[in-house]
């Protein structure tokens, strides 16, 4: 029993960092995109030092992370099966698969800055980033409610809170322009 309260603590760890990861790598991307919009030699120094920060940032914390936790994840199931006959358990593991989508989204984009190819803006980016905070609400809620009708009540929050968040959004990119 020891040994399985040692591989949940590595679990949550490596998902508080895979999150960390998330959250601060589209915030650079928001930085890079604005970046490019400079004029030269700013523009060029600064695209060059964010290159270099999200690759660090990409490659030797939020991938790692991404592996680590779903490696301690699959150690956890290993040891306690019943887990996926658990409707929470089964929903939960749908936002996993979101949370990868996310990620490989997140990669694709990486790789397409990281060419100096620009597709987004960095509004898009912005409401881009509330992405994992959503599904980081939805898992939270899963995992600790773990009621079915409880975790249907923190996902339509989770939904209201988004919807919170784009109004912030929308309010924050008005006061911004008039600046």
């Amino acid at each position: 029993m020891e040994l399985y309260n040692y591989i949940k603590s590595l679990h949550l760890i490596f998902v508080i960092t895979w999150f960390a990861g998330l959250f601060y790598i589209v915030r650079l991307f928001v930085y890079q995109i604005e970046a490019n919009d400079k004029p030269s030699p700013e523009r060029e120094i600064l695209l060059n030092q964010y290159k270099i920060m999200t690759y660090r940032l990409w490659y030797i914390i939020t991938w790692p992370s991404s592996v680590l936790a779903t490696f301690f994840a699959l150690w956890l199931l290993y040891l306690n099966p019943t887990w996926l006959q658990m409707s929470w358990m089964r929903v939960k593991l749908g936002f996993v698969v979101l949370l990868f989508a996310y990620h490989f989204k997140c990669h694709q984009i990486y790789n397409q800055l990281q060419k100096d190819e620009f597709k987004y803006s960095s509004n898009f980016m912005r409401l881009w980033n509330e992405g994992a905070t959503i599904i980081l609400f939805a898992v939270v809620f899963l995992v600790i409610l773990k009621n079915a009708f409880n975790w249907i009540y923190g996902v339509i929050g989770i939904f209201l809170f988004s919807i919170l968040i784009m109004l912030g959004f929308k309010f924050y990119k008005r006061i911004r322009e008039k600046k």
